[in-house]
Order: C-alpha cells, then sequence, then structure tokens
C-alpha cells in the first residue's frame, strides 16, 4: 500500500503544483483587467467572467506594443518616454538598472545564459552547475590578468538566487546540455539527470 500511495503521490503532486501555478499566472493577469472601468471590463460585454481573458489581453498589449515599437515612430515614442522616466531619480535609477538587465538576457546577440558550464565551487574538487553570462567589464577588467568570463552560480532549488564570479576561462568547462536540462538538473537537486552524450573537446571551449 505504501508503494502505491507514493506512486500515485509522484502523479498528482507535479499536476497538482503546475494547475496551482498556472492558476495563480492567470488570476494575476485577469486582475490587470480590473484596473479598467466595469462599464469597459469584458465581463460586461460577454456577459460572464471568463478565466484567462486577462491573459489574452496581456499577451495582446505585449504584442501590439511590440509592433509599433519597431517602427521609426514607435522607436521615438519609446526614446521620449525613457527621457522623461530619466528625469524622476528613483525611477530613473530601478528602470534602466532593469532594462539593462533585461536586453542583455533577451537579446539575440548576446551570450548571457546560452551555455551552462561545470566550475569547481565553493572549493576546489567541488563542482557545480554555472551559466555564463559573459565577460567581466568595467574597472573589475582592468584589474583581472588573463582571459576571464562570468559566470552565475544558481542555488538549488531555487534558481533565482545565486552568486556572481569572475573565473578564468581554463577553470570552466562547457557542458553539452542545453539551459533548459541544466535548470531541470538544478532545480531537482541532481534527480533528472539530462541525457547522457559524447563530451566535448577541450579545445573547442566557449569558442562558439
Amino acid at each position: 500500500m505504501k508503494k502505491y500511495f507514493i506512486t500515485g503521490l509522484l502523479i498528482w503532486i507535479p499536476l497538482a503544483i503546475t494547475f496551482m501555478v498556472l492558476a495563480w499566472i492567470i488570476g494575476t493577469l485577469d486582475a490587470i483587467l480590473l484596473w479598467l472601468p466595469t462599464e469597459h471590463q469584458p465581463s460586461s460585454y460577454i456577459g460572464i467572467d471568463i478565466p484567462g481573458v486577462g491573459v489574452v489581453a496581456s499577451l495582446l498589449i505585449v504584442f501590439l506594443t511590440g509592433v509599433v515599437a519597431a517602427n521609426v515612430l514607435g522607436q521615438k515614442l519609446v526614446r521620449l518616454w525613457e527621457a522623461l522616466l530619466s528625469r524622476i531619480p528613483v525611477v530613473k535609477s530601478i528602470y534602466y538598472s532593469v532594462k539593462q538587465v533585461s536586453d542583455t538576457l533577451f537579446s539575440s546577440s548576446g551570450q548571457a545564459f546560452r551555455k551552462a558550464l561545470l566550475v569547481q565551487y565553493p572549493r576546489e574538487g567541488a563542482w557545480t552547475i554555472a551559466f555564463l553570462t559573459g565577460q567581466p567589464g568595467g574597472d573589475a577588467a582592468n584589474h583581472l590578468s588573463g582571459d576571464y568570463v562570468s559566470v552565475y552560480v544558481p542555488t538549488t532549488p531555487n534558481p533565482t538566487s545565486g552568486f556572481f564570479l569572475m573565473m578564468p576561462r581554463a577553470d570552466v568547462i562547457e557542458l553539452d546540455m542545453s539551459v533548459d536540462e541544466a535548470l531541470k538538473y538544478i532545480i531537482s537537486m541532481g534527480v533528472v539527470s539530462p541525457p547522457l552524450r559524447k563530451p566535448v573537446p577541450r579545445a573547442a571551449l566557449l569558442n562558439e
């Protein structure tokens, strides 16, 4: 009976957590529509309250924003908006910090979080998974002798917190593992292992 009970839990727990996460996301996005006046809310036109309308509306707003910002007039409006935000002291610091991080992470030409690495941390002989985030910059690069890379070492099981390290390129090993596979490996605390592939030649390390 214990065996069957545990087997049932292994089936229902992922489903329950998935349902709760999706319900939270849908509920959060639907709450955005509550900012609209009552007469302009979708339920007033449809007659019933349909869950998920906020998701569709949010996706549509994001898509239309991208369409507008992709042309010349939209780019001018974005620059005007950013110029306005730059005059607000606290908002300026928060906005440009978040914008710089998001531009780096979502840029198609950037290398941030594009490669999974194997590094020795927190001591020599102990290995963990890390992600390539770029190269050292600013005044820190002036004090580093040699070829260094910037890496992010996430914590387990919450990869949103972690440690930023600048390490010699020769001390990191590139893994033949996608970022998604590496995240699953980290979140599961090593239980969900990625498929075994042929090792990457040492000479090809981080040269893509």
